[in-house]
């Protein structure tokens, strides 16, 4: 388990409980275990309310799984492949309302991965997120559709043991977490 964090002020606890591990555990993940979890970011605020996010499913063992899987760097696929679901995040890249880009649609989809993560995390289940992967693969292979860009990909799955990871992933994933300072990043004038 990932020690403590030092909030400098109360939160909740999924988020003072997130954390991006590398080692998942050998224990499937079911549809219904990660449905709650798209519920939640279903309810993410969007730009006039457009939920430009769209989620690509891999289960370990079904085709769309590897598809996804085939679409990270090699470093990445190292510590993916004990992940038993991986999600290719997507966002909209026009309006419906009017066709124009929209230029708020990845920060959008940010949101909605963001409640999904903290949803995870009271619900028992861990995700990582990574920019490591080939988006034009990914949009060409998985995506499938000229509408939507390709802009994330997460594992997903109950914590594993770090003993199972490279001696260098071991030490990431048994450090402290380290945040910058609210002075650092919020400025009143």
């Amino acid at each position: 388990m990932k020690p403590k964090i030092d909030n400098q002020y109360p939160i909740i606890e999924p988020i003072a409980n997130r954390w991006s591990p590398r080692a998942f555990a050998d224990k499937a993940v079911t549809k219904e275990d990660i449905m709650p979890l798209f519920e939640a970011a279903r309810w993410a605020a969007s730009c006039f309310n457009e939920q430009p996010w769209r989620f690509k499913v891999g289960i370990k063992g079904e085709e769309m799984y590897d598809k996804i899987f085939n679409t990270l760097g090699e470093f990445n696929q190292n510590w993916v492949k004990t992940a038993p679901v991986v999600v290719l995040v997507c966002a909209k890249k026009a309006f419906d309302h009017n066709g124009k880009p929209n230029a708020h649609s990845w920060y959008d989809s940010g949101q909605a991965v963001a409640n999904l993560a903290t949803q995870a995390t009271a619900n028992g289940l861990y995700l990582h997120q990574m920019a490591g992967f080939d988006r034009d693969k990914a949009e060409k292979e998985v995506v499938k559709d000229d509408h939507y860009d390709a802009i994330c990909v997460f594992a997903l799955g109950h914590l594993g043991n770090p003993d199972q990871l490279p001696d260098q992933l071991k030490e990431k994933e048994e450090a402290k977490q380290q945040r910058l300072g609210l002075d650092q990043i919020v400025s009143f004038s």
